[in-house]
């Protein structure tokens, strides 16, 4: 089986502080999504108002059991207070290959 990339793409509510929301995804990084199944590495990237963040799981099946998790934490609810949920695009895509 191939690595899978979770990858999601948002914008954040009007107003919001950058700063705030800088940690708030280092606390759901390092408290929560570093800690699950076949973890590999995160990514957190931005172009203008566009925000996406890129996870990386040892397969398809790890990737796809953290995104239905339906365990609430305090760290997502944190993060989530930040974006505009209407915004948010999710992807999984399989890595063919790296180089």
């Amino acid at each position: 089986m191939s690595k899978t990339v979770f990858f999601n793409s948002y914008k954040l509510k009007k107003g919001v502080s950058v700063s705030d929301f800088l940690l708030a995804v280092e606390k759901l990084s390092t408290e929560h999504i570093s800690k699950q199944k076949g973890y590999i590495s995160f990514d957190l990237l931005v172009d203008g108002d566009i925000w996406a963040d890129s996870t990386i799981f040892e397969t398809m099946d790890d990737a796809k059991r953290f995104a239905e998790s339906s365990e609430p934490n305090e760290f997502a609810e944190r993060f989530y207070s930040f974006i505009n949920l209407n915004s948010c695009k999710t992807h999984f895509f399989s890595i063919e290959r790296s180089y």
